[in-house]
C-alpha cells in the first residue's frame, strides 16, 4: 500500500484541485524554511509527527531532509523515542477518563 511511487500521482491531485494544491506546498515551503526554528530541528519535529500519525511517506520524505540539513543518527534516535514518550503519555493520560470521579 505505501510506495514512494505514489508521489507520482501528485500531479493528478494538483490537476483536480490546483489551488488549494498550490497553496498547500507554498505554504509547506514556507513552514519548513529556515526561521527562528532551523530547518534541521523542523525536519526532526516532522519525523516525531510523522512518527505519531503514522505517514510512512512523510517518515521517508523527512528523513531524507533531516539528513541533509545536518541530522545525525542518534538525533533521530531520540527524535524516534520523543515521539514514543509523548504517544506513551497520551495513552496514560486519557486513561484517566475511564474511570469515575
Amino acid at each position: 500500500m505505501h510506495t514512494m511511487d505514489n508521489l507520482k500521482k501528485l500531479p493528478k491531485l494538483s490537476k483536480g484541485a490546483e489551488k488549494a494544491t498550490s497553496a498547500f506546498w507554498t505554504y509547506n515551503e514556507a513552514v519548513m524554511a529556515d526561521g527562528a526554528v532551523p530547518q534541521k530541528y523542523k525536519e526532526l519535529i516532522a519525523i516525531a509527527v510523522a512518527l505519531t500519525t503514522q505517514c510512512a511517506y512523510c517518515l521517508e520524505l523527512h528523513k531524507k531532509a533531516a539528513y541533509e540539513a545536518g541530522a545525525n543518527e542518534k538525533e533521530i534516535a531520540e527524535t524516534v523515542h520523543v515521539a514514543a514518550a509523548l504517544r506513551a503519555g497520551a495513552a496514560v493520560t486519557h486513561g484517566t477518563h475511564l474511570f469515575n470521579e
